[in-house]
């Protein structure tokens, strides 16, 4: 069947209360109509994702856009000139009809535009915002093609729309507009210095603060191998001996044995190792390893997203 034919089924599902799996920019989405409430909690059931964890509803246009919101501040509004289609989220006040279990009970609703052609044509041709977590079981590993989909969740999902491998590679950045100074609330796919540089300076979320839009649980992204984030050959050498994996981010000048190694970027590039992390940490926990030692990025741009996500993979929650 060609992808347009598959795209209209996808959406006749939608339409009809089903949920599809579908590509965007950063990370393989589970979809429902952000309006039929029986709809999305099928999601949070086949994901057992926590009903206190807000959705993130996807857009194809800015009409779909003003059915969820009730302002746009001026900043938002520059932002999404600059950078949607593409891997921003904006965090703003709710419309009523916008049903509580997509917001998580909260007045505001977590929206973007993704840059993904199948995406926004399944969004149009299902004629409402898509309300789509990541698709995966809740904590694990965010997937990058369809066939992590089809592996993860299986039949549960009504239709797997195949576009290929995820050009970004980790979730959007979130950022909130629900108070007088926007707030990073999740580093993502766009950098925080190319925020900052159109609207000035960003607060940036603490650790400690309430759940106010996917992805802020402490542990998240975790395969099931051990993750191991901060470490040295030193104290490594306690672990000879064992099924040791190494998730480098360039080509690693060590000289422990190891199993088997993932590179994210042999040149060093952070946009490369952010669309290679969740695939690389994949393949390693595949191998049933007894642990994954993890080499940090520089935290500046992209950095800052994929050392978030590798916190939250890492088995200490550091």
């Amino acid at each position: 069947m060609k992808q347009d034919e598959l795209i209209h089924q996808a959406a006749e599902i939608i339409k009809r209360g089903g949920i599809v799996a579908f590509p965007t920019e950063t990370v393989y989405g589970l979809g429902a109509d952000a309006f039929n409430p029986l709809a999305v909690a099928r999601v949070f059931e086949v994901k057992q994702r926590p009903y206190f964890d807000p959705l993130i509803v996807h857009v194809a246009s800015h009409r779909d856009l003003n059915h969820l919101v009730s302002e746009i501040p001026s900043n938002a509004e520059k932002l999404i000139e600059r950078f949607w289609p593409g891997p921003l989220t904006l965090v703003l006040l709710k419309r009523e009809e916008v049903p509580d279990i997509v917001t998580s009970g909260l007045p505001t609703v977590a929206v973007r535009m993704p840059k993904h052609p199948v995406a926004l044509s399944l969004i149009e041709e299902s004629e409402c915002p898509i309300a789509a977590p990541s698709a995966n079981p809740f904590g694990y590993l965010s997937p990058t093609t369809a066939e992590h989909v089809q592996e993860q969740l299986g039949d549960q999902v009504d239709l797997i729309l195949d576009g290929g491998p995820c050009e970004v590679g980790v979730e959007s950045t979130i950022l909130s507009f629900a108070e007088k100074t926007p707030k990073l609330l999740r580093p993502g796919g766009v950098p925080l210095e190319e925020i900052e540089s159109i609207i000035g300076q960003v607060e940036v979320r603490s650790n400690k603060e309430k759940i106010l839009a996917p992805g802020m649980l402490p542990r998240h992204y975790a395969p099931q191998t051990p993750v191991l984030l901060h470490w040295s050959e030193k104290n490594a050498e306690a672990y000879r001996g064992k099924r040791i994996g190494f998730l480098a981010f360039q080509e690693p000048r060590l000289f422990l044995k190891f199993i088997h190694i993932e590179v994210l970027s042999k040149k060093g590039d952070l946009r490369e190792a952010a669309a290679n992390l969740f695939s690389a940490i994949r393949r390693l926990d595949a191998l049933k390893l007894d642990l994954i030692l993890a080499e940090s990025v520089p935290e500046a741009g992209l950095g800052r997203a994929i050392m978030d996500r590798l916190r939250r993979a890492s088995s200490q929650g550091e």
